[in-house]
């Protein structure tokens, strides 16, 4: 018996806002020259992506602390129409050296930084990076209901937040909470046994996965486990004609809460190339083959 095919496009949450079923991010979009930064902009177009991840963070470290964000503000100074043609995602509350803050006068600070360096009026999902265990959600939710209210942030979402802290988070809340970035991929499939896939369906998430590929070890797997997986990648893989990261893209996509796999490279070819997650038609045998690579042991 066949799954059901993910569909081109689909709603985030309950934001109202159609987004491509497959995301691209700008981990480390910071420091291309600004002609490859708009080539690698088009190739996830011309893939049929249309929502864009960033982070004020993303940079740090080699480029500098908000460098991705201003180089895609850059691109749209350059190119004013593409801005109006994607979903807008950025992510906000990591400071260095201060590890996560998201009290209200820095989340506030945040995000009128990053419409600054985007060199845009809004932001369509606004993110919080990690949680931060000192801050009251409460105050989380006033600081992001005045944001939306004040028309500079679309919708609302988390990143790397455990089931109880978006519960409570949504308690205080009167703005939704439309999405949840977890790790997910074949070889990191805590996600969907720990019950963050089943609370996203119940509260209508949409599910940004980010390092949908292992952190590349589906393509360069080196012990026991990581090789099974991707034999039994592969396979699939074969049977469609497509690469195997496109079958690992197709494999994340057909759990029933359609996770939308982030696809992190920055080349355009590979970029291209993760549409081909679409061709995949899952049997529930193949699909749970890969489960039981990752897991290691045998369905009970």
């Amino acid at each position: 018996m066949t799954l059901t095919k993910p569909p081109l496009t689909r709603r985030l949450g309950k934001s109202g806002i159609d987004i491509s079923s497959i995301a691209w991010g700008m981990w480390r979009f910071a420091g291309l020259e600004l002609s490859a930064a708009r080539a690698a902009i088009d190739a996830a177009f011309e893939a049929g992506i249309t929502l864009f991840d960033t982070a004020d963070i993303y940079g740090f470290g080699k480029e500098g602390f908000g460098k991705a964000e201003e180089l895609l503000g850059r691109v749209f100074a350059d190119a004013p129409g593409l801005r109006d043609n994607m979903v807008l995602a950025t992510k906000g509350g990591i400071i260095p050296p201060t590890p996560y803050n998201s009290s209200a006068e820095y989340l506030a600070k945040a995000i009128d930084e990053s419409l600054v360096r985007l060199q845009t009026d809004r932001i369509d999902l606004w993110q919080i990076h990690r949680p931060d265990v000192l801050t009251h959600p409460q105050e989380i939710a006033r600081t992001v209901e005045e944001a939306v209210a004040a028309g500079k942030v679309r919708a609302f979402g988390v990143s790397n937040f455990t089931q109880a802290q978006i519960q409570t988070l949504a308690h205080f809340s009167s703005v939704p909470i439309v999405s949840t970035q977890p790790e997910l991929s074949p070889l990191r499939i805590e996600t969907i046994e720990n019950g963050e896939l089943d609370q996203a369906i119940a509260m209508d998430m949409a599910v940004l996965a980010w390092s949908p590929l292992g952190g590349g070890r589906i393509g360069d797997p080196k012990n026991e486990r990581e090789q099974n997986v991707a034999a039994a990648l592969s396979g699939v893989a074969a049977a469609h004609d497509v690469s195997r990261t496109a079958a690992a893209y197709s494999w994340i996509m057909a759990h029933p809460a359609r996770p939308i796999p982030i696809v992190g490279s920055q080349n355009p070819a590979r970029i291209a190339e993760a549409a081909d997650a679409y061709k995949i038609q899952w049997t529930r045998a193949d699909w749970y083959s890969v489960l039981v690579a990752a897991r290691g042991v045998p369905l009970p």
